[in-house]
């Protein structure tokens, strides 16, 4: 009963990036089986598969085409995806699985293929006879050709959405979905928002180190405090000195930049060369010369309440 109901069943045309991504998770399957196949050996002695890599590769490529090519007519990627092999010799429109014969033919152009390369490349890179070097032009040839079939092949499956492989366009398989696909309904309203909130954080992120916040924060505290006239007699300096304008600290190497506060030298002159058009964060006069506090007025005098 199952494969008569699976000759009734109607093909749909496959998106062409359905089938790249069936292709991609194949990729990511074979590096994943592989990985772990690898942590299996990993308390061995190093190397203990090299020699036969492409052998042992090729066994577990052909254990994969067995449960699901050979059983199933789809790969593992295409499987997720709802996605099918079609024989596209066969003249109905009703799907129809690809043949046995077919399926041999992609084990051998697939996993065969991908052995003999790698063990040719061996072969040719442990012996510089020749004759070997004639076969290596030869090889190096055939391979320029087919990958220039694929080129080609990936070109035209761009163009017409069918047989995403050169092997598929060989042996006369292509993509179908396995049952008949429900319209989408894609929403762009979290996509919308997506974009508005990416595009204003990349404005922030340009807009940001042009600010001098120091400065905005200064000009915000003389709106909010009252400015107080600027003042130079040493018994205003000594009431005004107790803690530095900028860090709020004891000030060290004390120094003044024309008004009654003081500051420590690093923090004036750092933010004097910062920002040429730095003023007192206390009463907003400009500096004219950062200058040392008066030797007539002791340290001592400061503390006085």
């Amino acid at each position: 009963m199952a494969p008569r109901e699976e000759n009734t069943k109607s093909t749909g045309r496959v998106l062409r990036i359905s089938q790249l991504d069936a292709l991609e998770l194949n990729k990511a399957l074979e590096q994943l089986v592989w990985s772990q196949f690898t942590q299996c050996f990993h308390g061995f002695k190093p190397g203990l598969f090299a020699r036969f890599e492409p052998e042992v590769k090729a066994f577990l490529w052909l254990f994969l085409w067995r449960f699901t090519i050979y059983s199933k007519n789809a790969t593992v990627g295409q499987s997720v995806l709802n996605i099918q092999y079609k024989d596209n010799f066969s003249p109905s429109l009703r799907y129809q699985p690809p043949s046995k014969n077919q399926k041999i033919w992609y084990a051998v152009c697939t996993i065969g293929g991908r052995w003999l390369e790698e063990r040719c490349y061996d072969l040719f890179r442990n012996h510089h006879l020749a004759s070997f070097g004639k076969l290596k032009q030869c090889a190096n040839f055939v391979v320029g050709l087919l990958k220039l079939g694929g080129l080609i092949n990936f070109l035209i499956f761009l163009q017409r959405g069918k047989f995403a492989t050169l092997t598929e366009r060989l042996i006369g398989i292509h993509s179908v979905f396995c049952r008949p696909q429900n319209v989408r309904e894609v929403g762009f309203e979290y996509m919308n928002r997506e974009l508005l909130w990416h595009g204003f954080a990349e404005f922030l992120i340009f807009l940001l180190p042009l600010i001098d916040i120091q400065k905005l924060k200064a000009k915000l505290s003389s709106w909010c405090i009252p400015l107080t006239g600027a003042s130079n007699s040493d018994s205003t300096l000594a009431t005004k000195g107790k803690e530095c304008s900028l860090c709020g600290e004891w000030p060290t190497m004390p120094h003044t930049i024309g008004c009654e506060h003081i500051f420590c030298y690093y923090c004036v002159k750092s933010s004097f060369l910062f920002d040429m058009y730095f003023t007192c964060p206390k009463c907003g006069t400009e500096v004219h010369s950062v200058q040392p506090l008066k030797s007539g007025i002791e340290m001592s005098e400061v503390n006085v309440p």
